[in-house]
Parts: C-alpha cells; structure tokens; sequence
C-alpha cells in the first residue's frame, strides 16, 4: 500500500465532502479531492442499474480519474464507472445499504465495498417517539389550529373526546427489535409504557420486555410502532386484518419502510374510526403522491416527508464510520463492513 492513499471524497448537500475529508485525516494519510453532488435539491433515483443514486456518472468517472478510494453517499456506481476507472480499489459507502453500488460489477471488477450500517438508529428512533408523542398527545393539530387557523380553542384539548393519551401506563407494541427498535422500547420503558415486542428474529437480552405473537401484540396494543426490515415476508405485514385486531381508537406509527403497511386498509380504518391516527414519516411512493387517500383523513395523520435520519450526527457517523474503513483498508486490516 503507499504512503499516500488517493481518495475522492464524493459527498452532497447532507452528507458534506468536507466531513469525509475531515474524518479520513483522522484514519489515514489520503490525498483527498472533494465533489459535492446536488442531492437532496436535486432527488436521487435510478442510474442504470443501481438505485437512489445522484445522477451523475460521468462526473463522477471524471473526479474519479487517479482514485484509489472513494467515499460517498450518493454517487452512482455503475459497471460503467467501474468499467471506466480500473485503478480504483475500495468504495466506502456513507450509509447502511449500498444500494447506489453495483455489487456484482464491483466484485467482477476486484473492488471492496463497504458501508456504514446503524448510523441512523439513534436519529430515527428519537423521531420515531417524537412521531409518536406527536400523535398521542394531537400536537400538529393544535399547532394548525392556534397559527394557521388562529384559534386559541386551548379548551378544545380539555374536553375528554379531543384529549390525548399519556405513554405512561400505555400498551405500546414494537414490530421489530433491531437496532431501532431496540431503542424505542428503552425510551418508552423510561417513559413509563407497559412495552410488547414481535420480532421471531430477536436474540439476547430483551431488558425484561414482553415477546409476543403479532396477534396478540395487536390484540393488546393501544399504540403500535413498526421497526422490521422489508423482505418478501414482511412486505404488506401490517393489513386489512391485522388492523382490525387492533383496539377501538388505536394509533399506528411508522418510520421504518411504507412497504410494510397496507395503506388502503390503513385509510380505511382511519375513515371508519376504527383508528384514532396514523403518524408516518415513510410510505409505498415516495414522493406521497399528490392523490394520496392519506392527504385527505384531515386530522386523523400526522404526516413527515421521509425525514427520520435527518440528524447532523447522522451526516457526521456516516462519514465517520466510512473513513474507519479507508483506515483499515489501508493499514491492512479486516473491512468490519464489507460486502464484496
């Protein structure tokens, strides 16, 4: 390895190249060069074969020229960018699935790949309970009635109808108990919850909590808060069915993936009342499209544009947690997050 590693730290609006540059000094001695792509002003999407990446192939083959390493978030690593810059060795990626690689041309190609898993557990659990305070407690709907209807209507709140619930003593269902979950339950365990977990998955200390079946998890659950990946089993879990075990004036909240809940069914239970309210940071399509049904239950969701790892520390972890690979990788030692 030489003394000097060539990098192109390729990073955006969210994710700074002066971050990466930063973070990379403390790991290694690297000849940095810095390109700032346009994401989030300009959305990320499908280049070629890969997916949520910035579209910028052949700026990014151009920056590329030299580099043994790049790090990013959003650069498109295509087999044509591969194809194109044979000298490069390593792409370190800012996030927890490297979705924006094509992994198959990478290991054809005889370059590692590695990412940042957990950067964003911290931020999204914190925003998942806030979703949840939100929702329970009807915050954005007197927020909207004191400013943009300019109503006081503070009794409103104190009639026993329109009131909301205390986490202290509720019935809180977790579906999933990984990283983020795992999170939540400690928060609302602090908070006073009487918290349930499904998770068939989950191994080692549960710190006393309840396992259940998702039957009866949804059962006994005023609120539930989904934390599950999106695989073929866990696609569409929470429907039509699953709804309707839940209790009168239940709360569903979701910050994990849309794919994960029946949206239809999800409406129509708010609309029935059978629901009290949704509170969702994520959705089937993102953007939510403009005809959405869940544009019109008014008052019954609280809606947020996708916006759970949206911390500063995020940016900074998955900087930080990339340039740690550049630093193994150039002292020669085992990737602690590599997929090729």
């Amino acid at each position: 390895m030489t003394s000097s590693v060539r990098v192109l730290a390729a990073g955006d609006r969210f994710v700074l190249p002066s971050l990466i540059t930063a973070a990379l000094a403390r790991q290694a001695h690297c000849d940095v060069r810095e390109l700032t792509l346009d994401w989030p002003q300009k959305p990320f999407g499908t280049v070629a074969e890969v997916e949520e990446a910035s579209d910028a192939e052949d700026e990014l083959i151009a920056a590329l020229a030299g580099a043994d390493v790049l790090v990013t978030q959003m650069a498109p690593v295509t087999e044509r960018v591969l194809a194109a810059r044979p000298e490069l060795r390593l792409v370190a990626v800012c996030r927890g699935r490297p979705v924006n690689v094509n992994l198959d041309a990478a290991r054809a190609h005889g370059v590692r790949v590695c990412c940042a898993p957990g950067r964003k557990a911290a931020a999204t659990a914190e925003f998942t309970v806030g979703l949840l305070l939100a929702a329970l407690r009807r915050i954005p709907q007197a927020h909207d009635r004191l400013t943009a209807q300019g109503s006081w209507a503070g009794s409103r709140y104190y009639t026993y109808e329109h009131s909301g619930l205390e986490v202290e003593d509720l019935p809180v269902g977790l579906i999933g108990y990984g990283a983020v979950g795992s999170r939540v339950a400690r928060v609302l365990g602090a908070l006073g919850a009487r918290v349930m977990v499904y998770d068939p998955y989950a191994r080692g200390e549960m710190y006393g909590l309840r396992m259940a079946s998702l039957d009866e998890l949804l059962r006994r659950s005023r609120v539930i808060s989904l934390h599950a990946r999106v695989t073929e089993e866990t696609r569409g879990l929470i429907g039509a069915r699953e709804l309707a075990l839940l209790p009168p004036g239940a709360v569903v909240v979701n910050a994990a993936r849309g794919e994960l809940l029946d949206e239809g069914a999800l409406c129509d239970a708010l609309e029935d009342g059978r629901l009290a309210v949704a509170a969702l940071d994520t959705y089937a399509d993102e953007p939510l499209p403009a005809d959405s049904r869940l544009r019109t239950v008014g008052g019954r969701v609280v809606l947020t544009p996708h916006v759970g790892g949206a911390s500063r520390a995020v940016a900074e972890k998955g900087a930080r947690i990339a340039a740690a690979e550049v630093g193994r990788w150039v002292r020669g030692e085992a990737l602690a997050h590599c997929l090729t």
